[in-house]
């Protein structure tokens, strides 16, 4: 679901200060990227949404958000429209708790 690898990583490479405010921009512009998936109306929008959340995702290590956001950026780009919003919708917030839960421990 997360790759904590990556999140080390990216707190390593940034450092802590950085980390926590990059945190926090994520899990913004995640929440609203996630919630602005059904205003997308064509299959253009909703593949330049899914790509937006695909990085995201990618920023922090949401390995399972971002797998999920590139198939579905696929199957957009291919004129698809009718994708599994509420999949990840769950998702993500499954993938939101979990890192909110660890997130005491990668800020110390």
């Amino acid at each position: 679901m997360i790759d904590w690898d990556r999140v080390a990583e990216l707190k390593q490479t940034i450092g802590a200060t950085a980390f926590g405010q990059v945190v926090i921009l994520f899990l913004d512009e995640a929440d609203q990227s996630v919630a602005g998936l059904g205003a997308a109306s064509t299959a253009q929008e909703m593949q330049s949404a899914f790509h937006a959340l695909k990085g995201t995702a990618l920023t922090l290590g949401f390995t399972e958000l971002s797998e999920i956001a590139r198939l579905c950026e696929s199957r957009a780009e291919a004129g698809e429209s009718d994708l599994p919003l509420a999949e990840v919708q769950a998702i993500y917030t499954r993938s939101r708790a979990a890192f909110v839960q660890h997130l005491p421990t990668l800020t110390t």
